[in-house]
């Protein structure tokens, strides 16, 4: 009975260690904004925009975006630049599906748009790693 309480304790307490990491990791300075366009990057889909656009778009608008996390604000709130701007992210913990992500890295995200009296920012549904 022992060994039985005895692994289960230990199976309880070790499933942290088993959990996904990740998340935005800022110790890097972004690239030039120039830098976002360069590069092989698949296929693109005909829904994505920029954020100049998308900030002339009506609230709840699901929008795609591709660029670069500049840095982390608080809980859950991040700027993100493309080549025509920058905007207010939240991601909640559950989105960043074990990606590390460091402001180096060229990124898709996909969320609704949010616009209120503070401004326009996107709540993120998805993130994906380019």
């Amino acid at each position: 009975m022992k060994k039985w309480a005895m692994a289960a304790l230990i199976a309880f307490f070790g499933l942290p260690a088993l959990a996904q990491s990740g998340g935005f990791h800022g110790d890097e300075p972004p690239p030039p904004p120039n830098k976002q366009e360069s590069g092989y990057r698949g296929t693109v889909d005909a829904r994505h925009t920029s954020i100049a656009s998308a900030k002339r778009m009506k609230t709840n608008a699901w929008v795609t975006l591709d660029g670069h996390i500049e840095k982390k604000i608080g809980n859950d709130k991040y700027f993100f630049r493309d080549a025509t701007g920058t905007v207010l992210l939240e991601i909640k913990g559950d989105k960043w599906n074990g990606q590390e992500i460091t402001p180096k890295d060229l990124i898709s995200i996909s969320g609704r748009l949010l616009k209120d009296r503070h401004g326009t920012h996107i709540n993120v549904g998805r993130i994906l790693k380019q």
